[in-house]
C-alpha cells in the first residue's frame, strides 16, 4: 500500500517520499484513514513504528483542506492571544522537540504554521513565534498552562487534540493538567490518543475523554519489538557500574543509552564512567534545557559514547541506528521498560537491550514479565555472579520498609481510602 492510496493530498505524499518513506507502516495504514474520516482514535503501537506520521500527516491534510484562514491569525498587538487550530501534547521537552521537527519536515511548502512550547526555554521567544500565527501547537502541559495563564494562547477554537504517549499524559503526574487544558476547549473537536502502552485504568480514563473512538492495536498491547534482543544480567548492586564498564569496553559498544532511576544516579554514573575512560554525558530533569540539548547533541554526533538518562529520555529520543540500551536500574513502572528499550530496534533495525538486576529488584523483573506475558532470558556473567548471601546495608533495609509503607499508602489512595497526593 502507498501513502497516496491512504487518501493523503499529493503534496504530502511527495514530501514524505522525498524524506525517504516509501510505504506506510501498519499503524499508519490503519490510523490515517480513520483520522481523515474525522473519528476519535485510541491507537497503541510499539515505539519506532511511525506514530508521529500516523497522526501528523492526516492532521496536515485536514488543515490544508480548510486553509489557514479558517481562523484569524494572531496579531502582533500585545495582549492578543494566539488562536490554535491543532494542539499536540507531549510529556517531555525532548519529545515535543522531536515531534516539532517531524511535523515541520512533513509540512514543508504547505503554509501550515507550527510552533513548539516547552519549559526550560524563553517564554518571550515562544510568544514572538505565536504572534506570527499558529496552526499547530506542540507543547508540554506545564508550559501550555503558563501561556494560557498569561493569555498568550487561546484554546477555545482547538479543532484537533493529540496526546502523544498518552499513557504518561494520563497518569497521576499529568491528569490534573490535562483536565484543566481540556476545560479551555470546546467539546466539538477530534481527539487522538497514541502510545506504545495502555494499562487498563489508563484506557478506561481515555474512553471517558474520547467520543466513540476507533481502537487501533497493530501489535499486542504492551509488547516490545521483535527486532530487540533482550537480556537480564543478575549482579550485586555495588558491582553494577563495574559490569557496565566491562560490557561497554570488552564488547566495543560505541553508542549506549543507559537508564537510571534518579537524577543523582544519572549524574554519578556518568562521572564514574568518565573515570573508567569512557566518555559519558547525562540528561535529567535538574539540567537546563540547553545542557540537556548539548548532552544529546554530543551523544548523537558520537563525541560521547554513553548517554546516562532518567526516564525523561525514555520517550522522545530518536537516534538513528542506536543499537544498545541498558537498564542500569530496573524501572519502577513496568510500562517504562517498554519505552526505554523502544529507543533501539526502531524502524525495523535490530537492537540489544540489557538489564542489570540486583537481588532487591527481582520484583521489578516480575512486573515486567507479567506486563509482557513472557519470561526474559537471564545470564550470569563469569566473574560477576551475584552473591545471595550478602546482606544489604542497614539503610537499604530501612529503605525497603519505607518502600513497603509508601506502596501501602498508594494502594489506599487508588482504592479511595486515602487522601489523593498532589503531584
Amino acid at each position: 500500500m502507498s501513502f497516496h492510496a491512504l487518501g493523503l493530498q499529493s503534496q504530502l505524499v511527495e514530501t514524505v517520499t522525498r524524506l525517504g518513506f516509501e510505504t506506510p507502516t501498519p499503524v499508519q495504514q490503519q490510523a490515517i484513514p480513520e483520522v481523515l474520516a474525522g473519528h476519535d482514535i485510541l491507537a497503541g503501537a510499539q515505539t519506532g513504528t511511525g506514530k508521529t506520521a500516523a497522526f501528523g500527516l492526516p492532521l496536515l491534510h485536514r488543515l490544508m483542506d480548510t486553509g489557514s484562514d479558517s481562523l484569524p491569525e494572531a496579531r502582533d498587538a500585545a495582549g492578543t492571544p494566539a488562536r490554535v487550530r491543532a494542539l499536540i501534547l507531549t510529556p517531555t521537552r525532548e519529545l515535543a522537540q522531536q515531534v516539532y521537527d517531524n511535523i515541520t519536515a512533513y509540512s514543508e511548502g504547505t503554509g501550515v504554521k507550527t510552533v513548539v512550547a516547552y519549559g526550560g526555554t524563553s517564554m518571550k521567544m515562544q510568544v514572538a513565534a505565536l504572534r506570527q500565527g499558529v496552526d499547530i501547537l506542540i507543547a508540554t502541559p506545564g508550559r501550555l498552562l503558563d501561556h494560557a495563564h498569561v493569555r498568550t494562547i487561546d484554546l477555545a477554537d482547538v479543532q484537533y487534540l493529540v496526546l502523544d504517549e498518552a499513557d504518561r499524559m494520563l497518569d497521576m503526574g499529568f491528569i490534573d493538567d490535562i483536565k484543566r487544558i481540556i476545560r479551555r476547549m470546546k467539546s466539538a473537536r477530534q481527539t487522538l490518543f497514541f502510545s506504545a502502552t495502555f494499562a487498563g485504568p489508563v484506557k478506561k480514563l481515555a474512553y471517558s475523554i474520547l467520543q466513540e473512538p476507533k481502537l487501533i492495536e497493530v501489535t499486542p498491547s504492551n509488547s516490545t519489538a521483535v527486532t530487540v534482543e533482550q537480556m537480564v544480567y543478575p549482579v550485586d548492586k555495588h558491582r553494577k557500574q563495574e559490569l557496565l564498564a566491562y560490557l561497554i569496553g570488552s564488547r566495543n559498544w560505541q553508542q549506549v543509552l543507559v537508564f537510571t532511576k534518579t537524577k543523582q544516579g544519572a549524574e554519578a554514573l556518568a562521572k564514574e564512567l568518565k573515570l573508567d575512560g569512557i566518555k559519558a554525558v547525562s540528561i535529567h530533569g535538574d539540567k537546563s534545557q540547553g545542557a540537556r540539548q548539548r548532552s544529546l547533541d554530543e551523544f548523537k554526533s558520537g563525541k560521547a559514547r554513553v548517554l546516562v538518562a532518567t526516564d525523561v529520555a525514555a520517550r522522545g529520543i530518536d537516534i538513528e541506528q542506536l543499537e544498545y540500551v541498558v537498564n542500569f536500574d530496573m524501572p519502577f513502572k513496568a510500562e517504562d521498560y517498554v519505552h526505554r528499550i523502544g529507543r533501539t530496534g526502531r524502524a525495523g533495525k535490530t537492537g540489544y537491550a540489557v538489564s542489570l538486576m540486583s537481588l532487591d529488584e527481582e520484583w521489578a523483573l516480575r512486573a515486567i514479565e507479567d506486563l509482557l506475558d513472557t519470561r526474559l532470558p537471564q545470564q550470569w556473567l563469569e566473574g560477576y555472579e551475584p552473591d545471595p548471601t550478602i546482606e544489604p546495608p542497614e539503610h537499604q533495609r530501612r529503605g525497603r520498609s519505607a518502600d513497603k509503607r509508601r506502596a501501602k499508602a498508594r494502594a489506599k489512595v487508588h482504592q479511595g481510602r486515602g487522601r489523593k497526593r498532589r503531584v
